[in-house]
């Protein structure tokens, strides 16, 4: 069938095959490095050049609960994640797999945190050896297009999900020239027509999925799980020939190279393969009889294939780029083991974890290993690259708490207004307080992230210790082994921050009365944005809920800024990102942004407000009202509008008038709700400074196509819900009882 040649990465290959196969839905979240799928897919959408339903999910988990409905409804499936993101989800993979839900999902690999790394290694496609997926993987971009087809069509002739994973950063954005079919029509045709036995839709037939089960049930399950695999086994040989004959590109289970006589055999997975086959050809100009394997299925394992390729070898050695810790290698040396060893297998078999975090891997790294491998006294097992501990440093001396108890501002409860009194801590005065983030971080120039922090920590005095979840304010401050904080500080992911914190405090709490600890007032903040009360919505509430005594600091850029911008549930309607584009088809976010002091200040914690950077004497005053319920009442939230010029698409020092704007046109009102009581701390339209919002649109290169006559009425539907919800406001302050 006829092709054409595309300069192309591995996540591009994955969205390009997506989109010819016309997938139905995709279920998906924001994640270094596999997002350029979804980005792909979305700007093909808003020009019209596919009908994808594109469902953004506020957290991995949901994303693929997303997919299995879709799959239960009859629906062509796709997905992509990446490390974490597939842990969060991977409670559902055995649900997909037990249920016999055929989809495809891609995974560009990544390091799995903690510590947090968003590099390339295998660390985290291990976990989905025993989810009851097929698994492929990918050495090259030309194979992340080319198994995405085999994929789907062993997917559905099985009855079982299927993964493609390749290597992150490597595979998924190394452009090569590679081949695809020029016709959509001949991909479809290859894959064939789907139409699902059972389908939760079919009214006639009304199925229940996903029954409770007994033992005998359940064992009878996995066995027919267990039968599926067989066969795909067996379907393995005339699926890589029908798409030979098709493409003129042969697969196998087991790609090979120079191993047929070889004494001294390497195995790796994904791109590595690639850089060892010029090691092959130097060490055999050299006299040395080695050769390279690598495997393209992982799920049904190739034993076989393996048995018969290294059957002539004195000495295996297998590189992993993860370790299962504590059993002498990991996952696929410990597999590569035990199918060698069921044949009888009497040479070597060696294992080196190598690569991890995202190491580069060079042809001269290759050489090392098969001379590793061919020394007699090699261990069985080891580390290959590893170097000298670096030594954790703060840029700056730490503070202790007394440094920060100047007296610059005096909180207490008046029980008849039922409100927190403020003296003091004007903002020439709190200048004094030291800073407890360090000016030595990497933010991008006119960032809001460290402006917001240190204004409201200028009203807090005392001693401080932080949980700041994952996103750009953690990034910048935190590479290893730096640190911007001064005062104690502890990272967790975007999905269990609150949480965690909350242990902090349980744990502070009973050390105290246990005398383990000084009995001294300690404010606990937790830092949150890029999104992060999207996914990490679930464990605020549950914090909140139980009123635990921190000030959930949320920092609003407006996106996914740590991923390249993709939306967020706190995008604004008709904004443009990666995952929102403009075009034929579409006006950028097609929804309304989540009003999150809404829905914490309906979870009746003590205290809630909003702040700007634009009224920074208000801001100041807030961060010390928040410490002070935080200490006495219970959880405190504050959110702060952040600027963030690179993705809001905006100068550097214009980013405070943005701000400015964004409050003057009540897109983000000024309020605080103490004890359930709302208080509006500034009416724009009673100072004369209601403007409308597309002069706050007009400030961001992201929103300033609203300002134009095609998309007047998309800014005039925006108009009427900011008006709405700041009425609104207005209401419940001028009535107690709202």
């Amino acid at each position: 069938m006829k092709q054409k040649e595309v300069f192309l990465n591995g996540n591009e290959l994955a969205a390009t095959a997506a989109r010819q196969i016309g997938y139905h839905v995709m279920g998906y979240y924001p994640i270094t490095p596999s997002t350029q799928i979804a980005e792909n897919l979305d700007a093909w959408r808003a020009e019209g050049l596919t009908d994808m339903e594109l469902a953004a999910a506020e957290g991995e988990h949901s994303a693929a609960g997303i997919c299995y409905g879709a799959a239960a409804a009859g629906a062509r499936v796709f997905a992509a994640t990446s490390a974490n993101g597939l842990l969060y989800a991977l409670e559902q993979m055995p649900v997909q797999s037990g249920t016999r839900m055929p989809m495809v999902m891609n995974l560009a690999c990544r390091t799995v945190s903690g510590p947090l790394c968003i590099k390339g290694d295998h660390s985290d496609v291990m976990y989905l050896l025993n989810a009851g997926w097929l698994l492929f993987f990918a050495p090259r971009p030309q194979a992340v297009y080319d198994l995405n087809l085999m994929a789907l069509k062993l997917a559905e002739k099985t009855g079982l999900p299927a993964a493609v994973a390749y290597d992150g950063f490597f595979t998924s954005h190394q452009k090569h020239l590679c081949s695809i079919f020029e016709k959509d029509e001949t991909v479809r045709e290859y894959v064939g027509e789907w139409k699902k036995e059972h389908s939760l839709l079919d009214m006639d037939h009304p199925v229940t999925i996903g029954s409770y089960m007994g033992d005998q049930d359940v064992l009878q399950n996995k066995y027919e799980l267990h039968l599926a695999f067989e066969e795909a086994k067996k379907e393995f040989p005339s699926l890589f020939e029908s798409f030979e004959k098709l493409s003129g590109r042969k697969y196998a289970c087991v790609e090979n190279y120079r191993t047929s006589d070889a004494d001294t055999i390497l195995v790796l997975l994904g791109s590595s393969f690639d850089t060892a086959r010029e090691a092959v050809d130097n060490l055999r100009g050299k006299g040395q009889k080695v050769g390279i394997l690598t495997l393209l299925t992982l799920r049904p394992f190739p034993a076989q294939q393996l048995q018969e390729l290294c059957r002539n070898a004195k000495t295996v050695i297998v590189g992993d780029r993860q370790d299962s810790y504590g059993a002498g290698g990991g996952n696929l040396s410990l597999e590569v083991r035990a199918a060698l060893g069921d044949a009888g297998f009497s040479g070597k078999i060696l294992a080196r974890v190598y690569g991890l975090g995202g190491k580069d891997f060079s042809m001269e790294d290759a050489q090392e290993l098969f001379e590793l491998a061919q020394m007699e006294e090699s261990p069985r097992f080891g580390y290959y690259g590893i170097f000298a501990k670096k030594n954790f440093r703060s840029f700056s001396d730490p503070l202790m708490g007394k440094e920060t108890c100047l007296h610059l501002t005096c909180t207490e409860y008046d029980s008849e207004t039922e409100c927190m009194k403020v003296r003091g801590g004007s903002v020439k005065d709190t200048t004094a307080i030291p800073k407890r983030l360090a000016p030595g971080h990497g933010a991008c120039p006119g960032c809001g992230i460290p402006v917001n922090l240190n204004l409201l920590l200028r009203g807090i005095e005392g001693n401080v210790v932080f949980l700041i979840q994952t996103g750009c304010g953690m990034v910048v401050t935190m590479a290893y082994p730096k640190t911007s904080f001064r005062v104690p500080c502890i990272h967790n992911l975007f999905q269990n921050g609150a949480a965690t914190l909350g242990g902090v405090i349980a744990a502070c709490r009973q050390m105290q009365k246990r005398g383990e600890l000084p009995k001294e007032e300690i404010t606990f903040v937790m830092i949150t944005g890029d999104g992060g009360m999207d996914i990490g919505l679930g464990s605020v509430l549950g914090a909140a809920v139980r009123n635990q005594n921190m000030i959930v600091f949320e920092y609003d850029n407006g996106g996914y800024m740590n991923t390249g911008y993709q939306l967020s549930y706190s995008t604004p309607y008709g904004a443009k990102s990666a995952t929102s584009h403009v075009g034929r088809a579409a006006f950028g976010k097609a929804f309304f942004q989540r009003d999150t002091a809404a829905i914490m200040a309906a979870a009746q914690i003590p205290y809630v407000a909003t702040a700007a950077e634009s009224d920074p004497a208000d801001f100041i005053k807030k961060g010390a009202k928040a410490a002070a319920y935080a200490r006495e009442y219970g959880m405190a939230y504050v959110k702060a509008l952040s600027a963030c010029p690179l993705n809001w698409n905006s100068p550097p020092a214009a980013q405070r008038e943005s701000v400015r704007a964004a409050v003057d046109c009540c897109y983000f009102p000024l309020f605080e709700v103490e004890q359930g009581i709302t208080r509006l701390n500034y009416d724009p339209e009673k100072r004369n400074r209601k403007i409308p919002v597309t002069q706050w649109l007009e400030t961001m290169g992201r929103t300033r196509h609203l300002c134009t006559p095609e998309y007047a009425k998309q800014a005039e539907i925006l108009q009427k819900e900011v008006d709405l919800r700041f009425a609104r406001l207005k209401a419940r302050a001028e009535n107690p009882l709202l």
